[in-house]
């Protein structure tokens, strides 16, 4: 079992840096130093063989970390140079220190950007934390060139041009085989376009006293597998099916039928205790052929579907369920039963047509849905997924499950939490829809809104991973089902 990782955004980053600096005595060289050293180690670590290294850096802190790093490279007898831009000298009375002791050494310092050609490994120490716009001319040229050398690019705390806070790439940035974060998992690096440049992400904590960490809250949580221990613990033996709830899945309208069963047959993977379908009548025998074990009714009208809500535990609504006049009836009046609801696909539409609170259901919308939701532009949302996922949660007063790389889900007075897995191979038609099923399993089976919200997701993202491995392309949802079952199982 482990615990979600905590993880920081930048004016949370610098007080802790320097709450430690005041514990260690007051000299910030002192975490320079071993942020530079430990750097360093981790070059020796994973490209011992490197023996002409360039380190990029850039006139602040970051890159007085970088010229630690080259004196501590210089000293093992490697051929390093130092490259920084003619009007990017060290700025900062750190990195000014830092250069010191590195031309003391016998340190090179380059302005050319042509030393990077002869590069086995480059370091990028050039802006880290300390920048959230769109690099400028000359840094976005330099960061270019980087990204044009045909070697390991390896980052210290934070790819150039990478936003740490919401994960923007707002213009150039350094594209990293691995970064080092120093003291604090930088949570923008963990969502969205970010994750297109932060290959590896490290840390290195630099052993500073727990009392630098005194008064800050974290930014974000990390949950990664080890967490679902915790959320999903084993049955007890005297158990019953109706201890794990009765999930009803509303959806499947004309055409739209494989939809709603997937969701169903997600909620059954993911353990729900029944499993109930409302939909078109054309659909009820062949979504029986495919799962004898979910109990499927056609439903023509709300009055239909008014008995099959009374019995549900949690209502999954939205998967195939389309915006034509059945599907608002069967919309409405779902909404209105005061059930737990996992709301998704048309649905979303729906609510974005007629916006309403709805504190009582988990939203799980792509970004094409959330723009829809907030009526802006999806780049909107992906310049800051967390701020979009918190502006959801203030309309509606709802879960929110932001969906992409980095899936992040907030709740109303909740920190949010970013989901460690899934894969570019789970972008396909209907992996929503198990997502839908899942969580709604996990709500019937007891777990509170946000906990089933942040669990499902990350059951989903592992199923997701575990199926890959044949391959991205071609993946089917129906691929993961095997996997949401053993994974549902820690």
């Amino acid at each position: 079992m482990s615990e979600p990782v905590q993880m920081f955004d930048t004016a949370a980053a610098r007080r802790i840096d320097a709450q430690a600096t005041a514990a260690l005595g007051g000299d910030g060289y002192v975490l320079m130093q071993r942020a530079g050293q430990a750097g360093w180690h981790c070059v020796l670590q994973h490209w011992p063989q490197a023996r002409r290294i360039v380190v990029v850096c850039g006139p602040g802190n970051n890159g007085g970390d970088g010229y630690v790093l080259a004196r501590f490279a210089r000293q093992s007898g490697r051929d390093v140079r130092v490259l920084h831009l003619e009007d990017a000298a060290p700025r900062t009375a750190l990195a000014q220190r830092a250069c010191t002791d590195y031309l003391a050494v016998g340190g090179q310092v380059e302005l050319s950007i042509d030393c990077l050609q002869q590069a086995d490994l480059i370091v990028d120490a050039l802006f880290g934390i300390g920048l959230s716009r769109a690099p400028q001319a000359a840094d976005a040229a330099l960061i270019q060139a980087i990204n044009e050398v045909p070697v390991p690019v390896f980052a210290l705390d934070v790819p150039s041009g990478v936003d740490a806070v919401s994960g923007d790439v707002p213009g150039a940035a350094v594209r990293a085989a691995r970064v080092l974060q120093f003291i604090v998992p930088h949570r923008g690096l963990h969502t969205g376009a970010a994750l297109e440049c932060a290959g590896q992400r490290l840390l290195a904590d630099l052993d500073v006293p727990a009392a630098a960490f005194e008064g800050v809250p974290p930014a974000a949580l990390r949950w990664a597998r080890g967490v679902l221990a915790s959320q999903l613990p084993r049955r007890r033996i005297n158990t019953h099916k109706g201890e794990s709830g009765h999930v009803l899945c509303v959806g499947g309208n004309l055409g739209s039928g494989g939809a709603v069963m997937l969701s169903a047959e997600a909620a059954l993977r993911s353990g729900a205790g029944l499993v109930s379908v409302a939909t078109q009548a054309a659909h009820v025998g062949p979504l029986l052929a495919r799962c004898p074990e979910a109990m499927v009714h056609a439903v023509t009208s709300a009055p239909a579907l008014a008995p099959l809500l009374a019995r549900a535990s949690v209502v999954a609504l939205g998967p195939g369920l389309g915006q034509d006049d059945w599907a608002q009836a069967l919309w409405s009046i779902a909404v209105d039963a005061g059930k737990p609801l996992v709301i998704d696909a048309d649905a979303l539409n729906l609510l974005a047509a007629a916006p309403r609170v709805v504190p009582h259901a988990i939203l799980t919308p792509h970004p094409g849905e959330a723009a829809h939701l907030l009526g802006c532009d999806m780049a909107g949302i992906q310049r800051d997924r967390f701020a979009a996922a918190q502006a959801l949660v203030e309309r509606y007063g709802a879960v929110v499950v932001l969906k992409g790389a980095g899936t992040v889900v907030a709740a109303p007075g909740q920190v949010p939490r970013v989901i460690a897995a899934g894969n570019p191979g789970m972008a396909v038609g209907g992996m929503g829809d198990l997502l839908t099923g899942a969580i709604a399993a996990l709500c019937a089976q007891g777990l509170a809104l946000f906990d089933a919200a942040s669990s499902g997701a990350l059951l989903h993202g592992l199923a997701g991973d575990a199926a890959v491995a044949e391959g991205e392309r071609g993946l089917l949802p129906r691929d993961l089902l095997p996997h949401l079952r053993t994974l549902a199982n820690p």
